[in-house]
């Protein structure tokens, strides 16, 4: 006889939502620790978040971000890496989009420079993986050592670049110049406004239409192609896939080019696509959070893209919520958001076996 199975949906929704609504619940009880009604302060949280027209932009401007980061944490995590390097991979695929822009505003048009800023981001997002990888695959370092590394490394070589050699003259903030419009990403307002569509004035842009497209070729990539399948099979087992004659050192090193470049992502929504200047700080943590993201949506395209809208509302609701209640500050926000993410990350299993007893148990009477 064989052995009863747990149904799907219970590892792919029902685990995660209970791990969300427990995140919420302890949320609510810090909340009501400081003298505020939870309710309250949820109502304006899923107000801010979905409430209105711009605040919807802003949650999937927000979202946009922690598609690309989770995509790269889980594209790594297929193939049985732990890439906690997004966090300096955006930041370079960041620069990537900053020089080409820098270069070429003056006197190329937008339909040339777009595709070249988002080769130069996801190029530059991928050499700086590059180097981890195949410390990874050559030398034996770990990737989470390496990774967590280079993080810092990125974040020290851009404040040099930026205060030393790319700052505009006469400006005192570590900023490159405002690039021309041929640089800028279309705003999706602007999109949908002639259409009769009117969806607030927001930072969201085209970016987030090639984050859903990444989402599309990552579904593609890992479950519908040869490659795909030596990725799956080197996270399942090295040994195996050494077995079968897959070249693991080759297949560690192109997958973590892949997360690079995915996560070098971010800096078309946030540089090119919003900020319209190279400036320091603008991954603003969405390459850890990623790794939050990845795990909550079960590393699968669609479960990233709901948990990204997640954390997203959970950031847009969040300074509304820091606005209408003074006593929650926006270091409370970053509790509850650190909460969703202790919960769903680190305490993911905290009721899985119970849950899955529950349903074998089930099954068996």
């Amino acid at each position: 006889m064989s052995q009863p199975k747990v149904p799907v949906w219970v590892n792919v929704a029902l685990i995660p939502f209970i791990n969300i609504m427990l995140a919420f619940l302890v949320s609510g009880l810090v909340i009501l620790a400081i003298g505020e009604d939870p309710i309250e302060a949820a109502g304006y949280l899923i107000y801010g978040a979905f409430g209105y027209d711009e605040g919807i932009g802003y949650t999937l401007y927000y979202a946009t971000n922690f598609i690309f980061t989770g995509l790269a944490v889980s594209v790594a995590f297929k193939a049985g890496l732990f890439n906690i390097g997004g966090e300096g991979q955006a930041y370079i695929g960041g620069l990537g989009v900053g020089l080409v822009c820098l270069a070429l505003d003056k006197t190329m048009p937008f339909y040339v420079i777009a595709p070249l800023a988002i080769i130069g981001a996801g190029v530059f997002g991928a050499a700086w993986a590059y180097i981890p990888a195949y410390l990874q695959a050559r030398r034996g370092s770990h990737i989470v050592i390496t990774t967590i590394m280079f993080n810092f490394i990125a974040s020290s070589l851009m404040v040099y670049l930026i205060v030393n050699w790319l700052k505009e003259d006469g400006r005192m903030a570590p900023n490159s110049r405002t690039f021309e419009e041929s640089a800028w990403l279309p705003y999706l307002h602007d999109f949908f406004l002639p259409l009769g569509i009117d969806i607030g004035s927001s930072p969201l842009n085209f970016a987030f239409v090639i984050a859903l497209v990444c989402c599309v070729l990552v579904w593609g990539l890992i479950w519908h192609t040869r490659w795909g399948y030596q990725l799956r099979t080197l996270g399942t087992s090295a040994t195996a896939a050494s077995y079968a004659g897959i070249d693991t050192a080759k297949v560690t090193i192109w997958v973590m080019l892949i997360s690079g470049g995915l996560a070098g992502f971010v800096g078309i929504n946030e540089i090119m696509g919003v900020n319209h200047s190279l400036l320091l700080n603008f991954t603003a943590g969405y390459g850890f959070a990623g790794i939050a993201v990845s795990l909550m949506g079960r590393n699968h395209p669609i479960g990233i893209v709901l948990a990204a809208i997640l954390f997203g509302a959970l950031y847009q609701g969040g300074a509304e919520l820091a606005f209408e209640l003074p006593n929650i500050t926006p270091e409370i926000v970053v509790v509850i958001q650190g909460l969703v993410i202790l919960f769903s990350g680190a305490l993911e299993h905290m009721f899985k076996d119970r849950i899955e007893g529950f349903f074998i148990r089930r099954a068996v009477a």
